[in-house]
């Protein structure tokens, strides 16, 4: 009726099923006779697993020290370790507090028992979310999600030299890093930090892993996933172009971006779409930055994009 590709209907039936799935488990419940006893078996089981594999918290001091210079990107790297750190700590302390009111240690108080709840039906506490980053996955995914995020971050800290290509998505300010490469190319060109814009190149390189070593200027990142369009990859060292979507493959991934900052004066749009960037496809409050990403020719009109909803997001889910 709308004009939109029929992904977009497999896309709204989809969030439809999980919204109504995700009423009916939080409505389950489980707080009397056998189905207290089994809420509080798989919560006991869930907590022990995090609590097992859930690692410690960076040591800042140590961190600091390390950090001697304080370049922008060191201090992205401090301020996601602190950021982290926090979230780790909230997390440990409520599983145990929970561990022990189930032991009868403590008395069972609000908090642990819809903390109980959340585990029961694999959604992530309101207490987490509370110190979190926007994400829509259930509990299981968010907790992987959340072991990748901080593998990341020791490999950042540990020479305080952002990894050859960063998973952006992977921040909880993805903005900060942005900034960051903004303020070093003002300095080094000794430019006004107002007068700076970001250019978004796409690369021809689908796995993160092959890029061989960091960026002299800018760096390069990935994690991004299209919506409401696909990606054609260019040949050599032509740059490739949004493309009708495929049927069934609602969030392709974008290979690898090329990152840097201009002056605005600078900045080309022919041919170009200023696509909005989100973390996850609640958008909204979620909105990041805009990447310009290239169409098929100089003559092509993005309103059709616009149109479509064409949109960056950091989580598919």
């Amino acid at each position: 009726m709308f004009g939109l590709h029929p992904n977009a209907e497999i896309g709204y039936l989809t969030t439809l099923g999980e919204t109504l799935f995700n009423t009916m488990l939080s409505c389950t419940g489980g707080s009397g006779g056998s189905g207290g006893s089994k809420k509080d078996s798989i919560a006991k089981e869930t907590l022990d697993r995090f609590l097992a594999i859930l690692p410690v918290e960076f040591i800042m001091l140590d961190l600091n020290l390390k950090a001697k210079d304080k370049s922008p990107y060191v201090v992205v790297c401090l301020q996601e370790c602190e950021r982290m750190n926090i979230l780790i700590n909230t997390i440990r302390k409520s599983l145990e507090d929970l561990d022990a009111g189930l032991a009868g240690s403590l008395n069972i108080t609000e908090d642990m028992e819809l903390l109980a709840t959340s585990l029961f039906i694999n959604q992530v506490p309101a207490l987490w979310v509370k110190y979190a980053y926007f994400s829509l996955k259930d509990l299981t995914l968010w907790f992987d999600d959340l072991l990748l995020r901080i593998a990341q971050l020791v490999e950042y800290s540990e020479e305080m030299i952002a990894p050859k290509s960063l998973w952006i998505s992977g921040l909880f300010n993805p903005m900060s890093f942005l900034t960051a490469i903004m303020q070093v190319t003002a300095r080094q060109k000794g430019l006004a930090l107002d007068d700076m814009v970001l250019r978004t190149d796409v690369l021809n390189i689908k796995d993160p892993l092959n890029i061989p070593e960091n960026a002299e200027d800018g760096a390069f990142i990935h994690g991004f996933f299209l919506e409401g369009a696909g990606w054609d990859l260019g040949s050599g060292t032509e740059q490739g172009c949004l493309t009708d979507m495929v049927l069934k493959d609602l969030h392709p991934e974008l290979p690898v971006m090329h990152v840097t900052s201009i002056e605005r004066k600078d900045v080309v749009k022919g041919g170009m779409y200023n696509c909005p960037v989100y973390i996850t496809t609640m958008r909204g409050p979620t909105y990041t930055f805009t990447a310009l990403l290239r169409m098929e020719s100089d003559e092509f009109d993005e309103k059709i994009w616009i149109l479509a909803g064409v949109a960056l997001l950091m989580a598919p889910e």
